[in-house]
Order: structure tokens, then C-alpha cells, then sequence
């Protein structure tokens, strides 16, 4: 008989919610999560607060996790890999690995929500410094000082009076092969830069872009708001450098708007760093045979209009695992992989039914 089973494999927004989705529906669900706790990036990079809206992250997790926890159709391991898979669709046999056992589950249907990482800024050429110096930190970096409601200069503990974000750090750049726009990354600066004059309302706050790139309502929701509500100053411009000069960081590169060289003083820089496949993104591509696509992600042929279904038949992904996504995206994508691997097992299951 097909196992009435969906895998899921990752315990972050998408995993969650497909879990929620299919346990909901009446199915059963096996949730797989490499890390000891449910959450996901939000949980693992500290995030304060959620774009666009601004709820505590951490308040949101943790409402994801207890709504999945309290259906007795889902269950969850943490600190599990998985590491093989035989069968088909209807009738997977994966084994899963936690520290030094193992033992084989039967799933109908397997869902990818392997997330992504971030683009780690020491793979550049040290352009913008952020291991030579403390005080240039990534928007992960900057969302950990948030979520503790304060905003400090690293290397003198005090809030900064100057403050700067740089856009596309590790997306759009061929010279690294990361080709794609990772979609949040203005978006989460700006949300950044709002909180920051919240919590150090003196502070000049600055965003040096290529382009803007909000997605439907974050242009009102977040671009206008940062702008004429708390006058961060956004820059057209390209950064080729930061070096340190003094007790500050200077920002050097050319104001494209103007067509002329910039020199600006910085208490400290927040690189906008984007997405990359995650490490287990592309171990799960080898374990189950799922191929990916040009850039890293899992391939989703069917996309656009069907952004779910992968190469092998029952196996579906949901969220930042097939490229960079919002948390919208990733919970709309979840939701339609659950019923999808919902769909498979109930007609797996009828067609498998004896007649007479």
C-alpha cells in the first residue's frame, strides 16, 4: 500500500506551514529539521522584526511552530539529516540520520524547504572590509543589535550619529556568478533603516543603491515611509570601496544620479547581503536525485505556473529552496506543495484500493 505520509524536509516558515497545510487537510506529515530547534532563518539569524509589517519575528515563529506542534497528524525530528532515498512516488523509502542512527521512514510524497543562506561578503574582494573591520556588519548582523532594541558602532559600543546600507552585496554580479536579483534585500534594508531612526532618532541614515527594487505594496509600505516619514536619504550610486580613516569608515564611490565621485564618513556600514542556495538545498539535490537549475536552486520546471513540482515525480519544493523569496511567496508556495503532496497520496490511496 502507498504511504499516506508527506516528508518535509526543513523546519522554517515554508516547512512549517506546509506541515500545517497537510496536517490540516487530514493528512500525516514528517517533519525533518537539521538544526535542534524549529524555526529556520528567522530563528537562526536572529531577526527582529518581519518585512513589511514589522511583528517581532521571533513572536511569529513561534506561532508557526505551536500551531503545527498542536496537530496530532504531524510529527517532528530535529537535529535529523536526511541521507538516502529509494521508491517512487506513492512509495519513497528515505533513511534519516541523527548523530550516529538510523532508520528508514515510508513517505508517499516529499517536500524541499531547505531554505537558502546568506551571501557571505569575505567571497568578495574585501571591497567594502567586512572582516578588517568591525564595524561593517550585514543586515543579519544589524537585525541581531534590533531584536535587542538598540543600535551601537561595534568598536566604541555607541549609538552611530551616521549610518549607511549597501545594496546588492552578493546578487546581481556577475563577476561571482551570483546573476539574479535575491528580491528582499531593499526591502529589508529599508525596513532596517525605519527601525534604526526609531531606536537613534539622530542618526543620519543613508542607502546607496543600484536600483530599488520594491515588490507590490513595499513600495508604499516601506520606501515612501522610510524617505518622508523618517527622512533616510537614498543614493543612485555604485560603491567601490570602504576603508577606515580615522575613527570613521569612508564610503567611497561614484553618485551615478550626478555623475560625480563620493566620499562619505561612516559610523558604521550594513552591507545588503542576498540569497544563495543553502548547503542543504544542494544535498538534498544529490540525496533524492532532484536536479537543480542555472543558478544553484532546486529547478521547478512547471514555473511560472507551477512553481512546486521538481523533476521527480512526488517530490515537490516550497519556498527559498527554488530561489530567492519573500516570506510571502514562500508560505503561498508551501501551501500549494502540501495540497499537491495531499492530492498524490489520496489518489495513490483510491487507485491502490482492492475492487469487489
Amino acid at each position: 500500500m502507498p504511504s499516506d505520509t508527506v516528508l518535509i524536509i526543513g523546519g522554517g516558515p515554508a516547512g512549517l506551514t506546509a506541515a500545517r497545510a497537510v496536517g490540516e487537510l487530514g493528512g500525516r506529515a514528517l517533519v525533518v529539521e537539521t538544526r535542534e530547534r524549529l524555526g529556520g532563518m528567522p530563528d537562526e539569524a536572529n531577526y527582529a522584526a518581519l518585512t513589511p509589517d514589522f511583528r517581532p519575528a521571533s513572536e511569529a515563529v513561534a506561532e508557526m511552530v505551536a500551531a503545527v506542534e498542536a496537530l496530532p497528524g504531524v510529527s517532528v525530528r530535529t537535529s535529523t539529516r536526511v541521507t538516502a532515498r529509494e521508491g517512487e512516488a506513492g512509495d519513497f523509502r528515505l533513511t534519516l540520520a541523527s548523530g550516529e542512527a538510523t532508520e528508514v521512514v515510508e513517505a508517499g510524497a516529499v517536500i524541499i524547504a531547505t531554505g537558502f543562506q546568506h551571501f557571505d561578503p569575505g567571497r568578495e574582494t574585501q571591497m567594502y572590509g567586512y572582516y578588517e573591520y568591525e564595524d561593517v556588519l550585514t543586515l543579519q548582523d544589524l537585525e541581531a543589535q534590533l531584536k535587542e532594541h538598540r543600535v551601537v558602532v561595534p568598536s566604541t559600543g555607541k549609538a552611530p550619529e551616521t549610518l549607511c546600507f549597501i545594496q546588492c552585496v552578493g546578487s546581481r554580479d556577475r563577476r561571482i556568478g551570483n546573476t539574479w536579483c535575491s528580491k528582499v534585500c531593499c526591502g529589508i534594508a529599508s525596513k532596517e533603516a525605519i527601525e534604526v531612526k526609531r531606536l537613534a532618532p539622530q542618526c543620519k541614515v543613508f542607502i546607496f543603491y543600484i536600483d530599488m527594487r520594491m515588490y507590490g505594496f513595499w513600495e508604499d509600505q516601506l520606501y515612501w515611509k522610510a524617505q518622508e516619514e523618517h527622512h533616510v536619504q537614498f543614493i543612485r550610486g555604485i560603491v567601490t570601496e570602504v576603508i577606515r580613516r580615522g575613527e570613521k569608515l569612508v564610503v567611497k564611490g561614484e553618485d551615478t544620479t550626478m555623475g560625480r565621485p563620493v566620499e562619505a564618513p561612516m559610523d558604521m556600514v550594513v552591507l545588503s547581503v542576498g540569497m544563495e542556495p543553502s548547503r542543504g538545498t544542494v544535498e538534498m539535490s544529490k540525496v533524492l536525485g532532484v536536479p537543480l537549475e542555472s543558478h544553484g536552486f532546486i529547478a521547478a520546471p512547471g514555473n511560472p505556473l507551477d512553481t512546486v513540482t521538481t523533476e521527480v515525480p512526488g517530490i515537490f519544493v516550497a519556498g527559498a529552496a527554488a530561489g530567492p523569496k519573500d516570506l510571502e511567496d514562500t508560505v503561498g508556495m508551501a501551501g500549494l506543495a502540501a495540497a499537491r503532496a495531499v492530492a498524490l497520496l489520496r489518489t495513490a490511496a483510491s487507485t491502490a484500493q482492492p475492487v469487489g
